[in-house]
């Protein structure tokens, strides 16, 4: 093996372009592979298919440098001495996780692979996957390794070059070590596990945060029954070091490509194997209420309380990503908020500022019908209701004279906590938070 090892992610989408990225960012060749010739001609030209920050920067910086490098198909994996499978692991009708292209890829890389190649399993994949992976591979002097990611969308490039750990999962010394010395310039400790444990750690930490989430949006509902204020009672709770204030903030309920499928796929694990994990199941039915919740607010606030039809109704909707700081609509609040109304009879003009010219064919087909604008206050012409779904920063400055002169009505649903409602009320509208007496 050389010096330096040579690396291949199999892959190339939101988890394997950033970790090849990142792992060319740190000096180590790289070489990502992927079966969509589109997307590797994109790549080759520069064009980076996702929204995610400091990620064009790393990738056009490495590609120069001639560390990174981009290839139709897996041939390549020949020539290196670590493989990264980072590919799609979709999820069956039963919420357990599909393993069809981590085997897919598997089978394809096992016989290309030189001898004493380690493969790593980056996918987020199910407790026994790693035995899944061994077995496809094929491969007595091939090993594995389990390396989950533990990237945020909006961050992930951030989260790779800082991160709070490292999870190693193997029960092979040298592989082990030889992963962990891909990490070595980073300051983060290293937690050396058997692959199980491994596996499990990912999950339980996306379901953790989903509990997070799920308990205060529950408590910012409490906190409108009793007349507290959800911002007070997040800055007395989360000052406490053992609970923290990351993920305290209320809003539309928690969505994108990892909270949903890890918590559904958590509790199809423990199905599998015996135990109820009624906990897990009641964080997710919580955040199905939760937007229930957020399409009342908007209803309440139009005045149609006990109405079964929305006809005649104008919303106008700021933000239809999961979050800020991503394109990503998979599993977004905002989308399930805006069908909710739109299943009613009610008509909806949306911004996001990713949206506003293409996209990609998968959101496209998403956003099929939904009236989207150029701008937050086109959004705003004629409405009945405005209502904030992701915590876009601009949003803030929007001026609450122009948005009032804009809306037919005068009720502004803040699904994120975001806006000044002070300033709000003293244009004339009515606002309405989250959790906000």
């Amino acid at each position: 093996m050389t010096d330096r090892p040579h690396i291949a992610i199999v892959g190339t989408g939101y988890v394997g372009l950033t970790t090849g990225a990142c792992l060319a960012h740190l000096g180590f060749p790289v070489v990502c592979c992927d079966i969509d010739e589109r997307k590797v001609a994109a790549l080759r030209s520069g064009v980076i298919p996702i929204v995610e920050d400091g990620l064009g920067e790393i990738v056009h910086r490495s590609v120069e440098a001639g560390r990174l490098s981009f290839e139709l198909g897996v041939d390549r994996v020949r020539e290196v001495d670590v493989v990264f499978l980072c590919v799609p692991t979709p999820q069956d009708e039963d919420g357990s996780a599909d393993l069809r292209y981590v085997r897919e890829a598997a089978s394809e890389i096992g016989p290309l692979l030189r001898p004493g190649a380690v493969v790593v399993n980056k996918s987020t994949v199910p407790v026994g996957s790693f035995g899944v992976v061994g077995e496809t591979l094929a491969r007595d002097d091939v090993q594995v390794v389990s390396n989950p990611e533990f990237l945020r969308e909006g961050s992930a490039v951030h989260d790779f070059l800082h991160p709070d750990r490292v999870v190693i999962g193997t029960d092979q010394q040298a592989a082990g070590d030889l992963v962990a010395s891909l990490y070595g310039s980073l300051d983060c400790e290293i937690v050396r596990t058997d692959p199980t444990s491994a596996e499990l750690i990912k999950y339980a930490a996306n379901g953790f945060l989903a509990m997070k989430i799920s308990f205060v949006n529950s408590v910012a509902a409490l906190c409108e029954h009793v007349g507290a204020d959800v911002a007070s009672v997040v800055d007395g709770i989360g000052s406490d070091r053992r609970i923290g204030r990351a993920f305290l903030n209320p809003g539309p309920g928690w969505g994108g490509s990892c909270f949903p499928k890890d918590s559904r796929a958590l509790v199809s694990t423990a199905d599998e194997h015996g135990y109820d994990f009624s906990l897990m199941r009641g964080v997710i039915d919580i955040n199905e209420q939760q937007y229930e919740r957020m399409i009342d607010k908007v209803v309440r606030a139009s005045g149609r309380i006990g109405s079964d039809r929305l006809d005649g109704l104008v919303v106008g909707v700021l933000g239809l990503t999961f979050k800020a700081g991503t394109d990503d609509l998979r599993e977004s609040p905002s989308l399930r908020v805006i069908d909710g109304l739109r299943s009613r009879g009610a008509a909806v003009r949306a911004y996001d500022p990713t949206t506003i010219g293409d996209v990609h064919p998968v959101h496209e087909a998403r956003l099929a019908g939904l009236h989207r604008c150029g701008t937050p206050l086109d959004a705003a012409v004629d409405a009945d209701v405005v209502v904030l779904l992701t915590e876009w920063p601009e949003f803030v400055d929007i001026d609450p004279d122009k948005l009032a002169d804009m809306m037919r009505g005068d009720a502004v649903v803040d699904c994120r906590n975001l806006l000044d409602g002070a300033a709000l009320r003293d244009a004339g509208l009515r606002y309405e938070g989250v959790g906000r007496s």
